[in-house]
């Protein structure tokens, strides 16, 4: 198979980028995405030019590294397939691709198609975490979980932070990366002592990174590699609402004094 990549090259955070066309020649149908991307930059450090920055790590779908726009679509064209699953028999032979970073002001490039997604941990650090004893993993059956809320936080869960329900939403929001990170916990009961400290704080973590928000395009589900549902959004929205009313609402004015 033959491809025309059209490729974002840029070579620092601060200089100007460009789409740059790249011939993609003897790919075999079964490469992934990225060993694609492995051949081409083969050609060019052969040819003596600088191959194309993009990040990537375990290549099985699990770590969210692979964080391209393939044809205007994060991860591209497969729905639920990370970039390194996404393999090149679900293109045509002859067709030009557009390979692009994420874009979005919290997301800034790096180099590229490496971005920088630092934004994300800053998040989890403001209240993706559970106060709970250390030590020895306690008993299965310790703690007695329903059934729904285990399969629903075992959803949330499976959220890999990617990055891509930022890059597809039309408001670069992170809305539904934080509803799964917050609501993962919450839906246990081990998480509910920092229930809604972790909503304030995680949201108030979005907005100080820059992250848009959300009015239910609803793009942010059909892009996310792990079929996130849109509902932890509206979850995460009461939790935060709740702890906005019992924290902050009801809290006494502060009592003025007058100078004499």
């Amino acid at each position: 198979m033959r491809f025309t990549l059209r490729v974002w090259r840029q070579k620092t955070a601060g200089s100007a980028g460009s789409f740059v066309a790249y011939a993609a020649e003897d790919i075999s149908s079964d490469m992934s995405f990225l060993e694609m991307l492995d051949a081409v930059n083969e050609s060019l450090v052969g040819k003596g030019e600088p191959p194309i920055a993009f990040d990537h790590d375990c290549r099985e779908g699990i770590c969210g590294m692979c964080s391209l726009v393939i044809n205007g679509v994060p991860h591209g064209p497969q729905r639920g397939t990370t970039a390194c699953q996404l393999h090149m028999r679900h293109f045509r032979d002859g067709d030009t691709i557009t390979v692009e970073p994420w874009r979005a002001r919290a997301f800034p490039i790096i180099r590229d198609l490496v971005v920088d997604r630092r934004s994300f941990d800053r998040i989890i650090q403001a209240g993706g975490y559970i106060s709970i004893r250390t030590g020895s993993a306690p008993d299965g059956n310790a703690v007695a979980v329903p059934q729904e809320s285990a399969e629903a936080a075992f959803d949330a869960a499976a959220c890999i932070g990617c990055g891509a329900c930022v890059a597809a939403c039309p408001n670069a929001s992170a809305s539904l990366f934080v509803a799964a990170k917050a609501q993962q916990f919450s839906l246990l009961p081990q998480g509910q002592p920092e229930r809604h400290k972790r909503a304030i704080q995680m949201v108030e973590a979005m907005d100080r990174e820059g992250f848009g928000g959300c009015s239910n395009h609803y793009e942010c589900e059909a892009a996310c590699p792990k079929k996130i549902p849109v509902r932890f959004i509206a979850d995460l929205n009461r939790d935060f609402v709740k702890a906005a009313l019992t924290s902050r609402a009801f809290e006494p004015p502060p009592v003025l004094v007058e100078e004499e």
